[in-house]
């Protein structure tokens, strides 16, 4: 569970420093935003700020419902990368995809490493590996259902304001990365 803690630590500093910040109207600087090139460092910020404690505190307990299940497959380092580059990831396809449907929008939160952690944990699992390998579904086949998938499970947090590209983008890399185990090392 440590290194579930420390992702979530590292998010109450961020959400600190956002409030210092917020006093002299700086509380965005984590926001990850278009265009991309003008604020690098918010790829990786934006995965540990959030817009309210209420947002913290959902995306605090989802990761500590799932983050102790993933983290014992793998190496603190991994578990670390894998949040952060699901993260990044889900964001940066949030702000490209998210312009056609709602400009400058700006994304924060650790939902989309979180519904990355939940995708590992519903495909990189014995019972999952033995369905998947019994059905023998090409890979073709798969990439679309984890798709279909990925949506499914997006639906069942969508609210207005959700950044619903981003979890669906998170399930999606975790469903593949889970079958793929990539972050397990026995």
């Amino acid at each position: 569970m440590r290194a579930t803690l420390e992702t979530l630590a590292v998010a109450l500093l961020v959400g600190l420093a956002q409030l210092a910040l917020g006093v002299a109207g700086l509380a965005g600087i984590f926001a990850l935003s278009t265009p991309l090139a003008v604020a690098p460092w918010t790829v990786v910020t934006s995965v540990y700020a959030h817009g309210s404690i209420g947002h913290l505190l959902a995306n605090g307990l989802a990761l500590l419902l799932v983050g102790p299940l993933v983290e014992r497959r793998t190496t603190r380092l991994r578990f670390h990368a894998f949040v952060v580059g699901t993260g990044a990831l889900a964001g940066i396809v949030q702000v490209i995809l998210g312009r056609l449907f709602a400009p400058s929008a700006a994304v924060l939160g650790l939902s989309g490493a979180v519904f990355a952690l939940g995708g590992y944990l519903l495909t990189g699992n014995v019972v999952s590996a033995t369905l998947f390998d019994r059905l023998r579904l090409s890979s073709r086949t798969q990439i679309l259902l984890f798709g279909l998938a990925a949506v499914a499970l997006t639906a069942t947090a969508a609210a207005p304001g959700v950044a619903l590209i981003a979890h669906a983008t998170g399930a999606f890399c975790g469903l593949v990365a889970g079958r793929a185990r990539l972050l397990d090392v026995r």
